[in-house]
């Protein structure tokens, strides 16, 4: 097999690296500000969530939703703002497919990068929440490979709206109508079941509230339960939206 993406995927990488700290500090500022404004300042008169039957502080409740969060931000930027501009704008793109690369190649680099940036923007969160002493568990460590499982699906998710924009001013639609409802609907600030039944339904099919199903209980030390049905819901999201982003690139660079 031809691994035709991976100089792309470098490419992209040598690229961030010169840009390494600027780019870290404002990919963890805004979480870390969620994180101090609310996990302090609100958590102290919230006090503890009740979180099935299990009193939980509010700061270890929100740092394990607001991680996977920053997972979606962090891809779904690299996804829409940088890859437009390397698309539309830089016509980056162009140049790469003189060589012998496919545009395929080109989307499933961009799609790996986005999640891998993502997960470099959670390590260097997860680390700081280490420092603070906000979570001690070992089986952070599983978190991991889920928050990259998060980066691909909303960076997958991401490029439908990139193959369809036309401008950086479309990709407000999709964080007004999609994303900011989405963080408040997944079960990061409170709990799921102070929803409204026809919301938390809703709810309950969310890509972030699977990946928060999945991490939340890490922090508290424990294995999350139903899987599989939180994997699978994830998958599906991930290969749609990478087939529909493929099909609506190919598209795009036909006309």
């Amino acid at each position: 097999m031809r691994l035709r993406f991976w100089p792309v995927f470098l490419r992209n990488f040598l690229v961030w690296k010169k840009l390494l700290i600027p780019s870290l500090i404002a990919n963890i500022a805004e979480p870390l500000m969620w994180l101090v404004a609310f996990g302090y300042g609100l958590g102290a008169l919230v006090g503890d969530v009740n979180l099935g039957g299990e009193k939980v502080p509010y700061i270890v409740f929100l740092a394990s939703g607001s991680i996977c969060m920053s997972a979606m931000n962090a891809a779904t930027f690299e996804a829409l703002y940088s890859a437009f501009s390397r698309m539309h704008m830089q016509k980056t793109w162009d140049g790469i497919m003189n060589a012998p690369v496919r545009l395929d190649d080109v989307l499933l680099a961009e799609m790996l990068w986005a999640a891998f940036k993502a997960l470099f923007t959670v390590t260097a969160i997860l680390l700081v929440m280490l420092g603070l002493g906000i979570v001690q568990s070992w089986k952070l460590l599983m978190a991991w490979p889920i928050l990259l499982g998060v980066g691909v699906v909303f960076s997958c998710m991401a490029l439908i709206f990139n193959a369809l924009a036309k401008g950086y001013d479309f990709f407000t639609y999709y964080f007004t109508l999609f994303l900011t409802p989405m963080m408040f609907l997944s079960g990061i600030f409170f709990p799921l079941d102070t929803l409204p039944e026809m919301v938390r339904w809703v709810a309950n099919i969310l890509p972030l509230t699977q990946a928060v199903a999945l991490v939340r209980p890490l922090f508290l030390d424990q294995w999350p339960s139903n899987v599989l049905l939180h994997v699978g819901i994830l998958v599906v999201y991930g290969v749609g939206s990478w087939l529909i982003a493929l099909h609506l690139t190919r598209k795009r660079f036909k006309q």
